[in-house]
């Protein structure tokens, strides 16, 4: 039987899709935007994939889409609850590549501008979990 933080992260792979699907969703995370605004926030994306990527994160549930002109149909994209909940996934993604390829990390606390660390946190104990994502361990593993 396979482990379930594999399945579970064989599942959320199947769901998110691709390298597009996470940038279509990043450019996502600060509001709705029409399919023009995502094809020039999304630099690079062919037409027919952004297309096919809105079709795909829309049947999954993370993003939905809604008229705002009939003729000619023209839709607005913005995320849904679920589709916000990548949000703590994708900066942590960025804080790793801007980290092993020697760029700033974005994200930095307003008060002070230190980068942010994300690391696992059990809100029941309000604790950070040390050495929670060594996937040797047998406990306390954050997948």
């Amino acid at each position: 039987m396979p482990d379930s933080a594999d399945t579970s992260l064989a599942l959320a792979l199947d769901q998110i899709g691709d390298r597009w699907s996470l940038l279509v969703v990043g450019a996502l995370l600060t509001g709705s935007r029409r399919y023009t605004e995502l094809a020039s926030q999304v630099v690079g994306i062919a037409p027919n994939v952004l297309a096919a990527r809105l079709r795909h994160l829309e049947r999954e549930r993370l993003l939905v889409a809604t008229p705002y002109q009939e003729r000619p149909r023209r839709l607005a994209y913005e995320l849904t609850t679920a589709g916000r909940e990548l949000a703590a996934v994708l900066g942590a993604l960025s804080a790793w590549g801007a980290r092993q390829h020697g760029l700033p990390e974005r994200r930095t606390h307003d008060v002070c501008g230190t980068a942010l660390t994300w690391r696992p946190w059990c809100p029941t104990c309000a604790a950070i979990v040390d050495g929670a994502i060594d996937s040797t361990s047998s406990t306390d593993v954050w997948v």
